[in-house]
């Protein structure tokens, strides 16, 4: 079962360069998040900062009634057990073959013995769908392969919380419509709390349970998924529908006056998108009471409980 983790007030910088600041969200155990932003928001440093790896100015981050902003190194090793993490390349070892990737956290924090580790590993693969590629190296292997390898390593210290950095970059609309079935039945079938951090709206409508945005070093909004599709917040509309009018420019930030003349143009538009329909776990998938509760929601408001590809 996955934990919860609650983040309050959470500030970071860079000497002068605020990246964010007051964040706070808690993120359900056992449900999917995604976390969205334009380019250069700080959503892969909120990831770090998440996990340990940087330290906030200021704020908390519990997970199991601990603040990890304040533990030792000691301690904050036994926490960052509880993650697994898919980066954005998969940070797989070019060297290795995907075995061998696949097993280093386990031969590296583990006591396991080799038939322990091989019985693990291809479990691991058999569920991102790369059985019989063991022996292949990572750049022998699709971008798509190498996100899966990159995905089963985080698994294989069976972790209770997920983070996905871009999990789809670099991938073509047809992988990522399968690495987002992927992340569902994974979800459904080891009830970890996922974060997943994208541009893909596409996913952030069809994947997650919970949705945030990060702009101008804020957190603009974080709630169901429902909430944020149905917003009628400009800077959210404007992400979620891709348009050139709103808050969000090229590069510099607009002028109020700007931004407020372009909204007056397409405020006929209404909210953000009418939610679309979930994805749910694919054939062959045994959905526990969650997913259970959400196909039977599916249902009721679009009239199918069969949202799979």
């Amino acid at each position: 079962m996955g934990v919860e983790i609650c983040v309050e007030g959470l500030t970071k910088s860079f000497g002068h360069q605020v990246i964010w600041q007051d964040v706070s969200l808690t993120l359900p155990a056992g449900e999917v998040s995604v976390m969205l932003g334009p380019s250069g928001t700080g959503k892969s440093v909120f990831l770090k900062t998440l996990v340990g790896l940087l330290k906030p100015d200021r704020g908390s981050i519990t997970i199991q009634g601990r603040d990890i902003t304040r533990l030792r190194e000691r301690d904050l090793y036994e926490v960052r057990k509880l993650f697994g993490v898919l980066f954005q390349d998969g940070a797989l070892f070019g060297s290795m073959n995907l075995y061998d990737n696949i097993a280093f956290p386990l031969r590296e924090h583990t006591r396991k013995s080799e038939s322990e580790i091989r019985r693990i590993v291809l479990e691991k693969m058999d569920m991102v769908g790369l059985l019989g590629a063991e022996g292949k190296l990572p750049g022998e292997i699709s971008g798509g392969m190498r996100k899966r390898a990159g995905l089963a390593r985080a698994l294989v210290l069976d972790p209770e919380i997920i983070l996905f950095d871009e999990p789809d970059s670099g991938l073509d609309p047809v992988r990522v419509a399968y690495l987002n079935q992927l992340i569902v039945d994974l979800n459904a079938q080891i009830d970890a709390t996922f974060l997943i951090v994208t541009h893909d709206i596409a996913s952030a409508r069809q994947v997650p349970d919970n949705i945030g945005l990060l702009f101008r070093r804020e957190l603009v909004m974080f709630g169901p998924r429902e909430e944020l599709l149905a917003s009628d917040e400009p800077v959210v509309r404007q992400f979620l529908n891709g348009r050139m009018q709103g808050p969000i420019g090229m590069a510099e930030e607009k002028d109020a006056a700007q931004v407020e003349q372009e909204l007056a143009q397409i405020d006929e538009d209404g909210p953000a998108t009418a939610p679309a329909p979930r994805l749910l776990p694919g054939p062959g998938i045994t959905r526990p009471p969650r997913w259970e509760a959400i196909a039977r929601r599916e249902a009721e408001l679009h009239g199918t409980g069969v949202t799979s590809p």
